[in-house]
């Protein structure tokens, strides 16, 4: 990292001191694409991985394809199909190109539509996924797809790291004239001293931890 040392307050002082902060910012933005190129890699190579894996031992005749494995070989795809649609959600962002469509929607009717894509998964992991919402709400003037995905990605890493026979619960409050979703889990929840980072861009909170 390129700094200048700072020998006056005037305005070369000044033109300094902009220099190390964009030269620090530069700095930050490489080392955040370099993380990012390699969550990405890691991300998608989970689920190639298991893919290649059981493909190539069905070609070699050491596994059979039955209806268990076909279906967790599919829950793969769709889980790379995804990935691939949130990587181009994410360039149509940078560059301000992430249009929204408004309109009128009930939350309890966003939230019961997350619970039920969810159901499948929950129960499978034996964690309980409930609907609490206080009636009667406001409609709210939001872009359903956006807000199904903001809402999916919360439940999905609620699921991840909510242990068996767990709970995760879906709520919809009215809250100084606004409404309020909330999706709460019985998870093992964020360390205090990580909570202020949590909005930075691939900010992990655990980079060491293993992930299924």
């Amino acid at each position: 990292k390129r700094q200048l040392p700072i020998r006056s307050k005037d305005e070369l002082g000044s033109l300094t001191a902009a220099f190390n902060q964009m030269s620090s910012d530069l700095d930050e933005s490489i080392a955040l694409r370099r993380q990012m190129t390699a969550d990405i890699a890691h991300e998608l190579r989970t689920p190639l991985t298991t893919l290649t894996g059981y493909l190539e031992a069905m070609c070699d005749g050491v596994l059979q394809p039955n209806k268990e494995r076909l279906d967790l070989m599919y829950g793969e795809a769709q889980h790379l199909s995804r990935l691939v649609q949130d990587l181009r959600t994410l360039s149509l962002a940078d560059a301000g190109e992430l249009s929204l469509q408004k309109q009128p929607l009930a939350p309890l009717s966003l939230l019961e539509k997350t619970a039920a894509t969810f159901a499948h998964q929950a129960h499978a992991k034996g964690i309980k996924l409930e609907v609490h919402a206080a009636s009667p709400l406001p409609n709210c003037y939001v872009d359903p797809v956006r807000m199904e995905q903001v809402l999916g990605n919360l439940v999905d890493n609620a699921l991840q790291h909510t242990p068996r026979d767990g709970q995760i619960k879906l709520r919809a409050r009215a809250l100084d004239g606004e409404v309020r979703l909330q999706v709460q889990d019985t998870g093992p929840g964020i360390a205090a001293e990580e909570l202020p980072r949590i909005f930075e861009r691939f900010y992990q909170a655990d980079a060491s931890r293993q992930r299924q």
